[in-house]
């Protein structure tokens, strides 16, 4: 048997490594603690769980959907932007729904990249974005996301040659795994630049609704023009926990919507009209939930960022998304580093290099973890780090 020669590009997923790590230490009987996947521990809010159980006994959900989704569920969606950034979509035009804003963002690349095109990948950045271009048969030209440039990409220093090449470019704030965030100003700049060397721009907003301390993310397509040359990507796994539901959306520039749609009606048969139901009700019902969860999350990262200072790691409290990015001592890799937080403190973190070259030297962590369990696996890493200064 002989595989297509993309599978042995394909490096191996992220997560399903650490996935196995955990499974082999627990296979021995080891109690593991997990900072790996933003996965939230929370459960979906009731009223959600109440709509979908009522949508799944009605027999008209029980058949194939639309790949363009229920046109209420569009309509709430544009109703939502409307209400949370002040933006108006055309529900019909301007709207998708999604399996999943993973689902989209692997697709869209075929929509605009054919064999030996180039996109503009964020390095560190998520893995889906390098992988979907991958799949199109294009490359990936790395922005470096530096710390002491905010995890911004400096757009200025890609050169004119791979700028004027490049087909798609792909940002994301705030930023998974830097927990970075942008605003309108560099948000603009990112419009400016697509214009004038003809680039679509895909901004992945998953986190806009895990934020603390009273900060409020701005969407992408806030900035001047930004509809010119966008789509954002938006997903009701963060910001309602049903990571396991699967079901996202895109809005945005018409044409490139219309691209996607077309896309996916040739791959996917929709998303289950009960789960599209019940996220209607999430974005039609009592909003307070976000709230409350972010304060869950608030307290888990003070508690986190304490401990990893008093570690020596180089961190800063994140103004949002799920995940603190810290800074390990001189002396490690992010490999090694991981690699003896797992063996001799039985905690799992994500080594940064796993999201791109530009990752060594740090370390990813969730607050997707359990109360109890954060505060076992900080007691871990407090004990360890003692144990080796002594």
């Amino acid at each position: 048997m002989r595989t297509a020669n993309r599978i042995s590009k394909l490096p191996p997923y992220l997560f399903v490594e650490i996935s196995k790590r955990i499974a082999e230490k627990r296979a021995k009987g080891i109690d593991v603690v997990s900072f790996g996947i933003g996965d939230p521990d929370i459960p979906t809010p009731h009223h959600i769980v109440e709509r979908l159980c009522q949508a799944a006994h009605d027999p008209a959900n029980h058949r194939y959907p639309e790949t363009e989704g229920l046109p209420k569920l569009r309509q709430a969606i544009s109703e939502w932007c409307r209400k949370r950034f002040g933006l108006t979509f055309d529900p019909d035009k301007e709207v998708l729904p999604a399996i999943g804003s993973k689902e989209a963002i692997s697709h869209v690349a075929l929509c605009f990249i054919d064999p030996g095109d180039t996109a503009l990948v964020p390095d560190p950045g998520y893995p889906v974005y390098s992988s979907g271009t991958m799949f199109a048969g294009g490359e990936s030209y790395w922005m470096p996301l530096r710390e002491e440039n905010g995890f911004l990409p400096e757009l200025d220093k890609i050169p004119a040659q791979v700028a004027d090449k490049a087909k798609l470019m792909w940002i994301n704030y705030p930023n998974n795994p830097t927990s970075a965030v942008a605003g309108l100003e560099f948000f603009e700049k990112v419009v400016r630049f697509a214009k004038k060397h003809d680039i679509a721009v895909c901004h992945d907003a998953a986190y806009t609704e895990v934020a603390y301390d009273g900060y409020k993310p701005v969407s992408f397509l806030e900035a001047p023009g930004a509809r010119d040359v966008g789509i954002e990507f938006h997903s009701f796994s963060k910001s309602y926990n049903m990571t396991g539901w699967r079901i996202g959306w895109v809005a945005g520039n018409a044409e490139m919507i219309n691209a996607l749609m077309r896309v996916k009606s040739n791959i996917d048969s929709g998303i289950p009209q009960a789960i599209q139901l019940a996220a209607i009700e999430a974005l039609q019902g009592p909003q307070e939930c976000i709230a409350e969860h972010n304060a869950i999350y608030r307290r888990r990262r003070d508690l986190a960022v304490k401990v990893l200072t008093e570690m020596g790691l180089r961190i800063k409290p994140p103004k949002a998304s799920l995940y603190l990015w810290a800074g390990i001592p001189k002396g490690y890799t992010a490999v090694d580093y991981t690699a003896r937080l797992l063996n001799e403190a039985n905690v799992v973190v994500t080594p940064g290099i796993g999201y791109g070259k530009c990752g060594e030297g740090y370390i990813r962590l969730s607050l997707t973890t359990p109360d109890d369990r954060l505060q076992e696996g900080l007691a871990r890493l407090q004990k360890w780090h003692d144990t080796h200064q002594s």
